[in-house]
């Protein structure tokens, strides 16, 4: 889905804030949601892509205005309630007030049937899709083209993972785009590098 969470070369942000030595944790609370998080997957109860659909279906205002933290213990919160963990109204008793969780979940799909392999050197083009659910093409890459430089192993693949689908596992390419043609007038020369689902690509 084109939610707020897929800012990638999106402008009028600012300059990005980094702190070289800045802590990991702020607060307890942030390790323990993290621990919390980390432990759900481990235990079954939900994966990684429903856990990433999760904090991308989180309304626009709320995702920008949350921490990262706030964002892990949205999608935990959400996906406890809708795996039946415990109810939303158990949930805000515990919390002594309203507890926003994320909006609802979309359709999820399939590999893409015309999918085929690559090789590096291939040259490709990210398919210019828009779908509602989960999906891990980054916005500014489709209806772009590069070249595939490196192959990963199979995955699950994230668009039927998300949403509890079956469907075959994918490798992922490595492929590099020339900034300019991904942002023109508007980049310095470099080669940006993205892993991309093979159900994503096309080859030209």
């Amino acid at each position: 889905m084109d939610g707020m969470h897929d800012m990638g070369g999106r402008q009028g942000f600012g300059r990005i804030r980094f702190g070289p030595n800045a802590p990991v944790y702020h607060q307890d609370w942030e390790r323990r949601v993290n621990a919390l998080y980390s432990l759900a997957v481990r235990q079954g109860v939900f994966n990684m892509d429903e856990y990433r659909h999760a904090i991308e279906r989180m309304e626009p205002r709320h995702y920008l205005a949350a921490s990262y933290y706030e964002r892990s213990l949205t999608g935990l919160a959400t996906l406890c309630v809708e795996k039946g963990l415990f109810s939303k109204k158990e949930l805000e008793q515990r919390a002594k007030g309203h507890f926003p969780l994320a909006l609802t979940i979309g359709p999820g799909r399939v590999n893409a049937e015309d999918r085929e392999r690559f090789q590096i050197g291939d040259k490709v083009m990210v398919r210019l899709e828009y779908v509602s659910g989960h999906v891990r093409a980054p916005g500014y890459v489709r209806g772009k083209c590069g070249v595939v430089v490196g192959i990963s192993p199979p995955y699950p693949f994230p668009d039927a993972h998300a949403h509890g689908l079956s469907a075959d596992d994918e490798p992922t390419y490595d492929v590099g785009f020339q900034a300019q043609a991904l942002w023109p007038d508007a980049a310095d020369p470099a080669t940006v590098h993205v892993g991309i689902f093979e159900s994503y690509l096309i080859k030209i």
